[in-house]
């Protein structure tokens, strides 16, 4: 029997694990879910709203999706799948996402792996290839969770840039100190790394270290996470629950996607960071927390306080001590090294792929929005489609954005590249500036979360000049600040 067959059995024998699945093509759902219920434990949404929703009030929660680009209420569009992507990265960094869609034109496959997707199946599919390719990422999730577990207590912050060395100085500086932490970074950049390494560095080492993501529950739940419940508080509470504050004892307790936590739910936080104290649900005992509290967020959390989304006196408890993350675009030859880590990973069943030296170089020059997600994506990609070769230029720079080549000067690839869209006879310069330009302001507003102040800045105008743009681009500014 083959090694391949054996994986797939060894997949079979065990409890089916769930598989998320969104289409709002009822036809579609029913014929693929009469398929993989042979496999999957499916769950199956036609909405983003349905997924965040089902996501958030599941206390078992899938980390393997299926997933359409063309979503209510925009289905022509995949900008409602692109949003989808993002939100389930957040709910969980780990998330297998594969996208199945029929709008697959180039720019949107890269999109959709820049954003942390790790496969794009073309509609129609064939159903043994969609299958094998779930079973692969099924594979690929268990042989991540056997090396975090292999791991657990050898995790480190890779890199010799001089942006991480200021990053580790920060935290062997902050990592006794009693106050809270707020780190803050771009998705994918590490921020619960760093606050796992500021645990490791600190006197409460040896004491509990938990995890919360204020982004992957409903308020009333997250709660009920945070600070317990007392039996009967509520629906489905059969018997009474510690929380959060509770179980890190005085450990260290870290609150991902803080940016994300209910109003209802500040004021609460607050006064546990003031005098420790705290109420489980359904009970008037006042009790109190001595677990330290670290923060992380991808949001401008000044901004939040301007709009009112956050309370400007909790912000200033979190942000006492501040750590930035620095975004891997800024981390010189870092992501060679990251690369090299990547490989020994996950060519668990082949040879590793090496690079020639013009893709090394090309890898170094990368922007990586997507950061170091994106960079472990095109790692796992690479190690399937060339396992034991060399990867060239040429086949790296297809794994990339497809944004980027615009940006390329080496070689002549942007020559050819423009040469290719000249020799096109529908080729009009203006259309193409138009693109273009609506291409830059739409990935600035994507890299800094709707923050249009933080857009015009990386743009290079006034804010403005930005809302004028918007207007004469017809982007949506609704849509992305949502």
């Amino acid at each position: 029997m083959s090694a391949q067959v054996e994986n797939v059995n060894a997949i079979e024998s065990q409890q089916r694990p769930s598989l998320l699945f969104v289409d709002d093509d009822p036809i579609i759902v029913d014929a693929l879910s009469a398929v993989l219920k042979k496999d999957f434990d499916i769950i199956t949404a036609d909405s983003r709203k349905q997924v965040s929703r089902l996501i958030k009030d599941s206390a078992d929660k899938p980390s393997l999706a299926l997933v359409d680009l063309g979503l209510p209420p925009k289905p022509h569009s995949p900008e409602e799948g692109f949003k989808l992507i993002e939100e389930l990265m957040s709910f969980n960094s780990d998330f297998k996402i594969l996208i199945l869609s029929g709008q697959n034109e180039e720019n949107n496959i890269h999109h959709a792996l820049t954003l942390g997707a790790v496969d794009f199946i073309p509609k129609p599919c064939d159903m043994s290839l969609l299958r094998a390719r779930l079973q692969h990422q099924m594979m690929m999730l268990q042989a991540e969770m056997h090396e975090k577990q292999r791991q657990h207590d050898d995790v480190e912050l890779l890199g010799e840039s001089t942006a991480l060395k200021t990053l580790r100085d920060l935290i062997k500086q902050f990592a006794d100190t009693p106050y809270p932490v707020l780190i803050e970074g771009e998705s994918g950049t590490g921020k619960e790394l760093v606050a796992s390494e500021l645990h490791k560095a600190s006197h409460r080492s040896e004491l509990p270290f938990l995890t919360v993501n204020c982004a992957a529950f409903t308020p009333e739940l997250l709660e009920a996470q945070l600070f317990g419940h007392a039996k009967g508080s509520f629906t489905g509470a059969s018997s009474e629950r510690k929380g959060f504050f509770e179980e890190a004892e005085e450990g260290t307790l870290f609150l991902d996607e803080i940016g994300e936590l209910p109003l209802t739910l500040q004021s609460k936080l607050l006064r546990v960071l003031e005098n420790g104290e705290f109420y489980r649900i359904g009970e008037t005992k006042t009790r109190v927390s001595k677990a330290r509290v670290l923060t992380a967020t991808n949001r401008d959390l000044k901004e939040e306080v301007k709009v009112g989304n956050f309370r400007k006196d909790l912000y200033h408890r979190l942000s006492v001590l501040t750590i930035s993350v620095p975004p891997l675009r800024e981390r010189e030859q870092d992501a060679v090294l990251l690369l090299e880590h990547f490989k020994n990973i996950y060519a668990i069943s082949a040879a590793p792929f090496s690079l020639e030296d013009e893709a090394r170089d090309l890898l170094v020059t990368y922007s990586f929005p997507g950061n170091i997600r994106e960079l472990r994506n095109i790692v796992i990609r690479l190690s399937a489609k060339h396992a034991g070769k060399q990867v060239s230029r040429e086949s790296l720079l297809e794994e990339l954005e497809t944004d980027f080549q615009t940006t390329l000067d080496a070689d002549g690839v942007a020559e050819e590249w423009l040469a290719r869209e000249l020799a096109d006879k529908g080729f009009h310069l203006d259309e193409k500036l138009t693109e273009m330009e609506q291409r830059y302001v739409n990935l600035a507003l994507r890299q800094c979360n709707g923050n249009l102040s933080k857009a015009a800045k990386m743009l290079g105008i006034n804010r403005t000049t930005l809302y004028s743009r918007l207007e004469r681009l017809n982007i949506n500014t609704k849509s992305t600040e949502d």
